[in-house]
This record gives structure tokens, sequence and C-alpha cells, in this order.
């Protein structure tokens, strides 16, 4: 690695559009060592537990960021930025942007952007997170430290990238990020002055709420990508090998109904069935209800029965 690429990748850490165009990179499917870094910082990082000790409100804290933040993901980096499965403002759309930053996973555009190429080449050869073409460690977490998948393909994502706010938070995907860190050792800190009794420090809760919660987080969503498309059961016959498994349902907010997903991308909700718990889903009516989402798109009940028709003999 030269010294000048050594040189990008760090500058790359706080503005993600330095020389985004960097010839070559396409054709690069070698992970980027200097981008792994921060990656595998973050989970030394959570090491600091044993330094740090643990009490009720970091793990509280630490759980309800893992939730809030899933939320963001799962509702809207997703069913909305990728698939425009609802209608939102343009304030509501920014500020579950920013939640949806604050899981570092990059920017909405870059994480929208990736997705559509997924959806376009489900399992296929040009699909960048398939373990059917790639095998679990690369379809988990190897396929986004490679060079060629470090850009965002604005011309995959028009609809969005026309909003500066967005394409702010796409390029700068890691102040969010630093920002929660900051705001939570602050907190930690005061409370530790202000509320002896709760057993909190800065570096507690900085450990717990950021750096434990984020990587639980990212393993979490990271499971969709490699384990949904290998194990569960496969209600619809998609031409890609998408899963629908319970336990990862549960584990992140519904995303584990996956084979319904790749049956019928368009809708809002992924359990198609009422026992298929999908928590996003009920967090988006709850948005609908209270006027800060619209028109959820339904899942048509001739596109949610034909398996049944195909078990028949009838065309899907």
């Amino acid at each position: 690695m030269t010294a000048n690429r050594v040189a990008l990748a760090l500058r790359r850490w706080v503005d993600s559009g330095a020389d985004a165009a960097v010839p070559g990179d396409e054709a690069e499917d070698r992970v980027d060592w200097a981008r792994v870094l921060p990656f595998v910082a973050m989970h030394v990082a959570c090491l600091g537990a044993l330094a740090t000790g643990a009490s009720a409100t970091a793990i509280t804290v630490a759980a309800a960021l893992f939730l809030v933040r899933m939320f963001a993901i799962t509702a809207f980096y997703h069913r909305y930025f990728s698939h425009r499965a609802f209608r939102a403002s343009r304030a509501a759309q920014f500020v579950f942007a920013l939640l949806g930053a604050s899981a570092v996973q990059r920017g909405p555009l870059w994480w929208a952007a990736h997705h559509r190429h997924h959806h376009a080449h489900a399992d296929r050869q040009d699909d960048p997170h398939s373990p059917v073409q790639q095998g679990f460690l690369r379809s988990h977490c190897g396929w986004f430290l490679a060079r060629k998948n470090f850009a965002t393909h604005l011309a995959r994502v028009p609809d969005l990238a026309r909003y500066p706010e967005l394409r702010w938070l796409d390029r700068y995907d890691a102040v969010v990020p630093a920002a929660l860190a900051a705001l939570l050792f602050a907190t930690g800190a005061w409370l530790e002055r202000a509320a002896p009794h709760l057993g909190v420090s800065g570096a507690q809760l900085l450990v717990w709420g950021f750096c434990i919660s984020t990587v639980l987080l990212w393993h979490a969503t990271f499971t969709i990508n490699s384990l949904a498309h290998r194990f569960g059961s496969r209600r619809y016959a998609t031409r890609d090998d998408s899963r629908n498994n319970a336990w990862l349902a549960l584990l992140t907010l519904g995303e584990g109904w996956h084979n319904n997903h790749h049956r019928y991308p368009a809708a809002a909700r992924q359990g198609f069935f009422w026992w298929e718990i999908d928590v996003a889903w009920y967090g988006l009516r709850l948005l609908e209800a209270l006027g800060v989402v619209r028109d959820l798109t339904p899942v048509p009940a001739a596109i949610r029965d034909s398996h049944r028709r195909a078990r028949d003999g009838a065309p899907p």
C-alpha cells in the first residue's frame, strides 16, 4: 500500500467524499486495511467494559440505543430510503437519516445505493454480499471493507441525491457517530457527579452505550446478508436464495422475513402474515397514526397468497 493510498484512506475516515472516484477502485476487490482499523478498534473498545464495569443505567442506555438505531436502519435506511415503501416529510426524512447515521453503517445514500444493487443482482455474481457466491465472512462484513464498495453510486439513488442535507450526511458519515459518542461520554461524566448512586461514569456510558451497542447492532444487521440467505424457510420461489427466519426477525425488528421481502420489496411490511412478528412495521403504523409518515405500501393479497396458487399448480 503506497503512502498516498494510506493518506487517502485516513482522509476518508472523516470525509468519505475525498477523491471518491479513485481510478482502479471499481475493480479493486481487496480489503482496504486502513479502512479496517476503525472497524477493528470498535470491537477492541468493547473490552473496555472489563475496566469500566457495568451498571443498570449503562445497559439500559445500550439496549435503548440498539432498538432506536435498529428501527432507523430497518424502517428508514432499508424500507424508506432503499425501497421507498412509504412517504415522509423532508423533516422526518432527515431526522431518521440522522438516527440511521448514528448506527455507524455509512450514510443513507451509500446504504440505499448498495442495497438496490443487491436486489438487482441477488445471489448472482454481481451481488456484493451473497453468501452463495462469496461465503459467510465476505457476505457478513468483508464486502463493505473492499475498495470497490467504498464509493456512493449516486446514479442508483437520484431520488435521494437531490437533497443536499442527505448528501452532506453521506459524505461526512463519521460526524453523527462521533457526536453521539461525545454526548454519551459527557452525559456519563455528568451523572457520575450528579447521581453517583447510579454507578455510571463517562467511560462506562461510552463503552456500553456506543461501542457495545454499536457492535451488536452491526452484527445483527449483517446477519440478514450472511444468514438470511442460508438458514430458514422459503415460502416463495424467488430467483435468489432468500429465507424467512423468525429468530433473525426478532433480532432485527422484522428483517428476518427475508424471503417475503424478496418476493415483494416494495412493501412497508415484511411479516406478511399476522403471526410473523415485524416490530418495524408496528412502529411505522404508530408513526402513521401520529402523522409522521404516510402511504405505507401494503402487501397485495395476490402477492401474499401466490405460494398457495403455486402449490395448487396454478401460475404464481
